[in-house]
Order: structure tokens, then sequence, then C-alpha cells
């Protein structure tokens, strides 16, 4: 039960009553006290933490949006672009939720602490100085009460009248303390209704409405993060593929052996030379070509009496120097067309020395390096015949089986239908449909043919210009290139590409069951269908671009390999040099125009920020990060019936004027500097209520908040009112 009203003609008698229902009412004033003491504590608690929250989000946004990443190459795919964008993008969109908070939360001194401190000193302090007076002027009017009727009668008779007056005067005084201490308890009691709870009504609904900005923003990113997860599967399907290979690589170059297969011979080699004091060995850093047989020689123990520059000689022959014509061990001569004797060279060991001469073509005995022993496939009508097979098969029995091509089968029984079916007694004698085959032996079998030929299908003539087509900026360009570039292989290699990528489209085109997109199976035969002529870290950092060609010829089958290209197709440009990459925006993300933000009505709090001429400080637009917004509007926010299948959901009801369309959505922009709805007419113009004195500020802070459809209703009623 609450407390039993105080009537002023209580005030008059004065009774126990009154004095004990007085008490309660002041014990009630004293709880609202300490608890409007604790909001504001724990008030200022909040904005704190919320702004140090805020400076430490800022901060760690600044840290994301200076990083720059750094990529291995000459040209970066559009997946890569995405990546390394990403961190500037993640640090636009923290930036501009901080700013909305600073924005709403700077105000936040205004809307709740300074209320209730004026509420507690104006409200609250007057009525506790209402009290001491009336306990004053109690205490007075009882004192001079009790002197009073302690007068005798034998007193004359003015000093008695005189008496009554100064006692009807105390009287009155008390009274008039009492009756305005009554009104002023009343008072505050009925103004902290609403004086207490507007402020924190008004510092939870920006804390709202910064949440619904929030909400907003993120579903505004949601369609780059979708795009941008996409391009990290790609990459790390890219890196997948191309850490294999690298292994591989690796494993290869740890053979010394190995060296000597590759175009190029380098090394250090120490020459004899003939120099003014004598002959003389001098250490050479030699690098020998075998495709023009050059030999260049770079000095690296110059001598401080002279000069002596890079020298390059045409060899003629090589021949091994026979031990006991000379003290040095691991020599050969080497004959030049620039030099009329031979000259001699020392290698660093015996096993180096034979890399040098096998380069070179030496009549030194060459000794290989253990090789794989494999057959040897040919593109000719055996190999036709074997595709054309495991195509059928596979578009018969395996084309919604998931992951295939991606999965690998059995090497021994991959191995045992390759040597059945290119047997030279009987070759394409198998039976496809026996109990043995499988789709994962099938397709494995099929890859491995491919990676077998003696050249691959993407010959390596043009290897260098598919990887600079696929490089290009343009994606028209990298289009018509690969078109035209698929024109100059040779008939049999463009008929068994067209075989293959016609297969390939089929099994794509299932790829909502077998989960094989164009993109997941390029990454399965882009090194596959391609491959540099020689095996190098730079080559095995293109095989993305790779991939990139073999996933145009999926995704453009009909326009490449039924269509002629155009006449006078130029060759693709050469790309930008790595430190100054593609200079484009990605192709998969448009930006969007900065958010525009409406003055708030409100005079600003002592702690803003000022300039120099003492005004407030405002954010510029102009100079507001513009975060990367796809060109369409996302979905609405998720609610409650985002649970329900699509299926089970009711339509939207239709809207209530037929007859025209339903207003969209406004852009962000638009919501925030739409013009405030109007407010209803107060009934008493004189009442200076704090939510009417803050109505401006609800006005603006609503807009930033609005659902759809009530931004949709609100422009209705003004097409209806116009």
């Amino acid at each position: 039960m609450g407390h039993p009203p105080l009537e002023f003609s209580e005030c008059y008698l004065d009774s126990p009553e009154f004095r004990e229902t007085l008490k309660c009412y002041e014990l009630e004033l004293d709880r609202t006290s300490r608890f409007l003491k604790d909001v504001i504590k724990d008030g200022n608690s909040v904005i704190n933490a919320i702004k140090g929250y805020s400076l430490a989000v800022q901060k760690f946004s600044q840290t994301l949006g200076v990083f720059q990443f750094d990529f291995i190459g000459d040209s970066l795919t559009d997946d890569e672009m995405n990546i390394a964008q990403s961190f500037q993008e993640f640090a636009g969109l923290l930036q501009e939720i901080e700013d909305d908070r600073m924005m709403l939360v700077q105000n936040a001194f205004d809307l709740l602490i300074k209320p209730l401190e004026k509420f507690r000193k104006d409200q609250i302090g007057v009525t506790k100085d209402k009290r001491k007076k009336f306990e004053k002027e109690s205490e007075k009017y009882y004192s001079q009460l009790e002197k009073h009727l302690a007068l005798s009668v034998k007193k004359k008779e003015s000093l008695l009248q005189e008496a009554d007056d100064v006692l009807d005067k105390e009287r009155a005084t008390f009274y008039e303390s009492s009756v305005e201490y009554v009104y002023q308890v009343h008072q505050v009691q009925d103004r902290k209704k609403f004086d207490v709870v507007e402020p924190v009504l008004a510092f939870l609904h920006s804390i709202l409405t910064l949440n619904n900005l929030t909400v907003e923003m993120t579903q505004d990113f949601t369609p780059y993060k979708q795009e941008l997860q996409l391009s990290l599967q790609n990459t790390r399907n890219h890196y997948e593929s191309t850490r294999e290979v690298m292994e591989d690589l690796m494993k290869k170059m740890k053979n010394p052996s190995f060296i000597c297969q590759s175009h190029t011979m380098q090394g250090y080699l120490y020459c004899h030379e003939k120099w003014a004091l004598g002959m003389t060995w001098v250490k050479y850093y030699c690098k020998f070509h075998k495709d023009n047989r050059t030999l260049k020689m770079v000095p690296c123990e110059q001598k401080t009496t002279t000069k002596q520059g890079a020298a390059e000689l045409t060899l003629r022959s090589c021949i091994r120097r026979k031990s006991e014509s000379i003290d040095k061990r691991f020599c050969f001569d080497v004959e030049t067309s620039e030099r009329n004797a031979p000259v001699t060279f020392q290698a660093l060991s015996e096993g180096n020395r034979k890399q040098w001469m096998e380069a070179m073509d030496g009549k030194e005995p060459i000794y290989h390096s253990p090789i794989h022993n494999k057959a040897e496939m040919e593109l000719n009508e055996v190999g036709f015949k074997f595709v054309r097979k495991c195509v059928n098969f596979v578009e018969t029995k395996g084309l919604t089986q998931e992951g295939v091509y991606r999965t690998v089968g059995s090497n021994i029984q991959v191995q045992k239908l390759l040597n059945a079916f290119f047997d030279p007694v009987c070759p394409g004698d198998v039976d496809f449909n026996s109990d043995d085959m499988d789709i994962k032996t099938i397709t494995s079998a099929l890859k491995f043919y491919l990676r077998s030929l003696s050249e691959p299908l993407l010959t390596h003539g043009l290897h260098d210009n598919l990887i600079l087509a696929a490089k290009s900026d343009n994606l028209d360009h990298r289009l018509s290139e690969i078109h035209a570039l698929n024109y100059k292989l040779p008939e049999k290699n463009r008929d068994m590409l067209a075989l293959l990528i016609k297969h390939l489209v089929n099994v794509c085109s299932q790829s909502e069951e077998n989960r094989m997109i164009p993109s997941n199976m390029a990454v399965v035969f882009g090194p596959t269908l391609m491959r540099a002529k020689e095996e190098t870290v730079a080559a095995m950092l293109d095989i993305k671009f790779q991939n990139i060609v073999v996933e145009i010829l999926i995704d453009n089958y009909q326009k490449i390999f039924c269509s002629a290209p155009l006449d006078g197709a130029s060759c693709p440009p050469v790309p930008p040099p790595r430190v100054n990459p593609r200079k484009r925006q990605p192709i998969t993300i448009s930006k969007r125009p900065p958010r525009t933000y409406p003055g708030l009505h409100l005079d600003p709090p002592s702690h803003a920020p000022r300039d120099g001429d003492g005004a407030p400080k405002t954010r510029s637009p102009e100079k507001h990060h513009a975060i990367c917004r796809p060109p369409v509007r996302p979905p609405d926010p998720p609610s409650a019936r985002s649970a329900e299948p699509p299926s089970a959901r009711p339509p939207d009801p239709p809207p209530s004027r037929p007859t025209e369309p339903p207003p969209s959505r406004p852009p962000i922009a638009q919501r925030h500097s739409a013009p405030p709805a109007p407010t209803a007419p107060t009934a008493d113009p004189t009442a200076a209520s704090y939510v009417a004195s803050k109505t401006k500020f609800f006005e603006n802070a609503s807009k930033h908040g609005a659902s759809p459809n009530a931004a949709a209703t609100m422009n209705v009623k003004k097409e209806n009112a116009g």
C-alpha cells in the first residue's frame, strides 16, 4: 500500500498521525536521494566505460587500417585483391560504428546525468530546505507556546495582549512553513515519476538506437563478408594445390643432380687465367644458358690494382681435363668463339663437374639422375578413346557424386587400368563396366593421363601468353585473349580440350549435389592442363593464374569453343610489377556514399571538444570513411520469423493504398536527413517537461533506429496529409 495523502488541513492540527505520515514521506525522500546518487555514479561509470571501449576499438581500427599486405609475385588475383583490402574495410566499418557511438554517447551527460543532478538539487534539495525550515519553525512555535502558557494571569493586560499577538504571529509562520513543506513533499513525490524516469529512458533510447544502427551496418556488411569468405576459400584452395607442387619441387631440389635438368646452369667456378705475375685461379659466378650456349662470368674477387667486368663467352665444346695434365681436381676445358686457347675451369666437386659438363654437352659421360619409370602418354587416337570412355563413365554414373575429380582413387588400380588400356599389343581393350571400376579410379586415371602427356594440352608455347591474359585487369580482355589463344592450339589439342571442358561444364552443372563449382574444378585441372616448361618457385606461384584460365574456359565454354575469335585481337599486356599492383577496385565490391549526420538540437556538453572559436566540433561527412557497400539493399534484419522456413512464412500484408506502389526503404543518408515528424501540441504551453525540451533529439535519434516498415508508414501518412 502507498502512503496516505497529506491534507493541508492536517497542518493546522499537527496531530501525531500527521507527524508519522510526514516521517514516512521523509524516509521515502531520503531513499530516493540515495538512489539518485547511485544512479548518477553508476551512469558516469557506464558512460566512461563506453567511451573507453570506443577509444580501444578506434585504436584497434587504426592498427588494422595501416597494415598493408605484401604478396609474392608480379600480379594479384581478384581474390587476393579483396583480401589485401579486407583490413581497410574492417577498419572502415569499425570506425563508422564508433563514430556513431561517440556522437550518441557524447550527449549522454546532458541526457542522463545533468537532469538527475538538477532534480536532486532543485527538488530534493529544496524539499530538505523546507523540511529544515518546518522543523525550525515548529520548534520555535512550540517553545513560544509553552512560554505563553506559563504566563500568570496577574500580568498586565497589555503584556498578555502582546504575548497573544506574538504567539499568533509564530503560529501563522509555523502553519505557513508546514503547508509549504507538505506542498513541496507532494510535488517531489509526483515529479519524480517522470523527472527521474525520462532521463533514464532517453539514455536507454540512445543505446538502443546505436544497437539498431549497428544491426543495419552489419547487414550492409553481409554481402561483402560473403564475397570475402568466397575469396578466402578460393585462395585457400589455390594454396593447397600450390603447396603440394612446391613440396615436390623442394624435394627434387634437395638432389643437386636435378639442377642440371633446367635450361640454365649456374654456380661458382674457378677459372685458370694468366695475370701479370703468372697464372692464377680467379673465382667467378657463372651462368650458362643452354638455348644460345652462352656463358656469363661475373668476377667475385676484384683485384685492387685492376678493374675487371663481367665477361660473356660463346661455347663450342667442353672436354674433361685429364688428371695427369693438371695438379688440380675437378677441372674441365671449354673452347669458346672469343678466345683462341681453351679456358680451364675448376668445379667445386666431382658431382658439380658432371653437372656442368652435362649442361654444356661435354664429352664426359652423362650421369642421369634417376627418374620415375612410367610409360609416356601420347595425344593419339588411343588417348582420345580413353578420354571419351572416362567422360561417358563419369557422366553416366558419377555426375552427382560429391567431390568428383577432387577425391583420388587407389594408385594400384589406376596404374592397372592405364597399363591395360595403353598396352601396345592390344590398346583400348578394357571393360569399363567391370566391378573393379569405380568413379575415383576413372577420374584419377583421366587426370594422370593428361598430366603424363609429353606436352600439356595448353602447350608450353602458349603458357606465358595465357598467364599474362589471366593477369589482365579487364575481364573482357581476359576472355577475348584466352579465346584467341585457344584457336592457336594445335588441332588435336583443341579438340581434346573442347571434349574435356564440355564434360567439366556438365559436371559443374550438378554443383548443388557434387559441390564442384567452376572455381573448385579449376583448382583440380589447372596444374593438369597447364605446366611451365621449367619447375621453379616463380612457376609455382603462377598456378593460381593457371586455375583462373581453366575457370574462364569452363564459365565461357560456348563463346570460346563454339565461335571463332574476332580478328585483330591484341596480345595481352605485360602486368605491372609487384611493387605497384593493379590500381582498380575489386570486381565484386562497390562503394557506398558516406553516411550523413544531422546536428542534434541540444546544447553541447561541457566536455565536448571545441574548436578555436569555442564552437563545438562536428564530424565532416567529406572526411568520413566510406565503407564498401554492395549496390543493392541487403535483406531485412533477422527477426523471430527468420527461424521459420521460407515456405511456412505467410506473405506480407498488402499496403493500405493498393493503387500506389509501397514506398521503398530510403537510403541511409536520406533517412538521416529526413524532416522531423510533427509533434502534437501540449495542453499547457507553459509546462516545461523534460521530454518536451528534448523533442528534437528523440526525433533525430528515432530516424537512426526506424524500421523499414515504420519509415514506409510515415511516408504514406505524409502523402495522405498532402
